[in-house]
């Protein structure tokens, strides 16, 4: 290999070179997604229980400015004024305000001399607002206070019940927990980093041992196999299903070398043929021996070509790659055509009982099928080859049986293998290449169909082909 391409392959062998990596992106992200949860849980936490202080404070001053109009609807002023002298022990300031503006009855003394506030409600009406202040109101009562007003009707007298509370306190305490919330919010997003940081980068740390030793399995160590954790996890399954891709990587390459060894196998024998003819008759001045073995050699290329033909044949179907021209095809016809060209190439007796049969599907391809089946029985068979075709439940059945010896239980899978020969002392000519059956299984496939090995009622060697019927598709 020349040094420029050591180099690409080299480079291109090589880990891609990471910025962030997926330790660091993991971490960014879980600390991005807690911050703006914690931001919204935050912001809808403060809401809540600012909402929930105002509330309650709305409740108690509603309450207690109706309570007071209820007294004024009913008696007089002097009454509704006892009603009200308690309010200062809960922290209320409360006025009765005329329709003059003037107050006529406080909870403090220092309350009489202007409204806390300007509400003006109807009778029988209330209004309520925060305020940063009370008018009138000074010393330690100072702050955020909420205001309510509750209008009421005395004979023909009207006034304004007005209630105020400080607010300040819930303030506070909204502003201390948003003030905890700020401070504790970047240690938990710290804690957050830290944890997936930690728990990410253990996880990583067995996804770089599985890499490490898959990188060190070559042509050489296919049986190799990278460790399953025993975890029971993602990471379990990983290196499980690594190690199935491997084995099938090694299923496939000792596939390959036996394909390989076997077609050379199989082409030897003609070319060496072919090869001593040439040579021989090359050596002959008269030619006499070139007109001698002139048909040996037409033979023997005839044989090489057909073995090439269904090597490329089962190559293409095993690799997807096998054109299938579907059409609508009397299976019928086909095995009568084949059955014909078999009745005038063997000795052999061959029965058959076909029914009329539609199925999907190439031709030209059922024919092979076909063809391989049959002469597969005609090399086994002793006296007599029979084929039925039947249909029944959406599927056509054809039976190729013949009187030879049934194919061994054990070898019934193993049959349909490439260059399979359960009888080795068949020579190559007698025997054919041990493609047909692969090839008609192969094929088989391509169309939905099934072939398997078995044995009929009566003892004969049974091949059973399975193809869904047209009506059926």
């Amino acid at each position: 290999m020349a040094p420029e391409s050591a180099l690409t392959v080299s480079v291109l062998s090589r880990p891609p070179a990471v910025s962030w990596g997926i330790r660091n992106q993991s971490t960014a992200a879980a600390v991005v997604v807690v911050a703006c949860a914690l931001l919204a849980g935050g912001i809808l936490l403060l809401v809540l229980l600012q909402n929930a202080l105002t509330v309650a404070t709305d409740g108690v001053l509603r309450s207690k400015t109706t309570d007071v109009a209820a007294v004024l609807s009913s008696g007089d002023v002097a009454e509704a004024g006892q009603s009200i002298a308690s309010a200062e022990g809960q922290g209320l300031l409360i006025q009765i305000v005329d329709g003059a503006g003037r107050v006529v009855q406080a909870s403090d003394p220092e309350l009489m001399k202007i409204p806390m506030g300007s509400l003006r409600p109807d009778p029988g009406e209330n209004a309520a607002k925060e305020v940063s202040a009370l008018a009138g109101v000074t010393g330690d009562a100072d702050g955020e206070f909420y205001l309510m007003a509750t209008g009421a009707l005395s004979g023909t007298n009207q006034y304004v019940v007005l209630a105020a509370r400080s607010i300040q306190v819930q303030a506070d305490t909204v502003r201390t927990v948003a003030l905890f919330l700020l401070l504790a919010t970047p240690a938990l997003l710290l804690i957050v980093a830290m944890a997936v940081r930690f728990l990410v980068g253990r996880s990583l740390r067995q996804v770089e041992t599985i890499r490490a030793q898959v990188s060190d399995i070559d042509a050489g160590h296919l049986a190799d196999r990278v460790d399953v954790p025993p975890t029971r996890d993602e990471l379990a399954a990983l290196a499980m299903t690594m190690n199935a891709m491997l084995g099938r990587i090694e299923t496939a390459d000792t596939r390959q070398r036996q394909f390989v060894s076997h077609a050379s196998h199989e082409l030897r024998s003609p070319l060496t043929t072919l090869r001593t003819g040439l040579e021989v008759s090359a050596q002959d001045p008269t030619h006499r021996t070139w007109l001698d073995m002139a048909p040996l050699l037409a033979a023997e290329t005839r044989r090489m070509g057909y073995l090439v033909e269904d090597l490329l044949t089962l190559s293409k179907a095993e690799d997807s790659g096998l054109q299938i021209l579907r059409a609508d095809v009397d299976l019928d016809d086909v095995l009568a055509a084949e059955l014909q060209r078999l009745r005038t190439t063997t000795g052999r007796e061959v029965l058959s009982r076909v029914e009329p049969v539609r199925v999907s599907g190439d031709t030209r391809r059922f024919s092979q099928i076909l063809r391989n089946v049959l002469d597969n029985a005609d090399r086994h068979a002793t006296h007599t080859v029979r084929a039925t075709l039947t249909s029944a439940d959406g599927t056509a059945t054809l039976w190729v049986d013949n009187d030879g010896l049934p194919v061994p239980e054990a070898e019934r899978e193993h049959i349909f293998e490439r260059f399979i020969r359960l009888d080795e002392s068949r020579s190559r000519d007698t025997g054919g290449s041990g493609l047909g059956l692969a090839i008609a299984r192969s094929l088989l496939a391509a169309h939905g169909g099934t072939i398997t090995a078995g044995e009929a009622s009566d003892g004969f060697c049974r091949f059973e082909i399975q193809l869904p019927l047209l009506e059926s598709l």
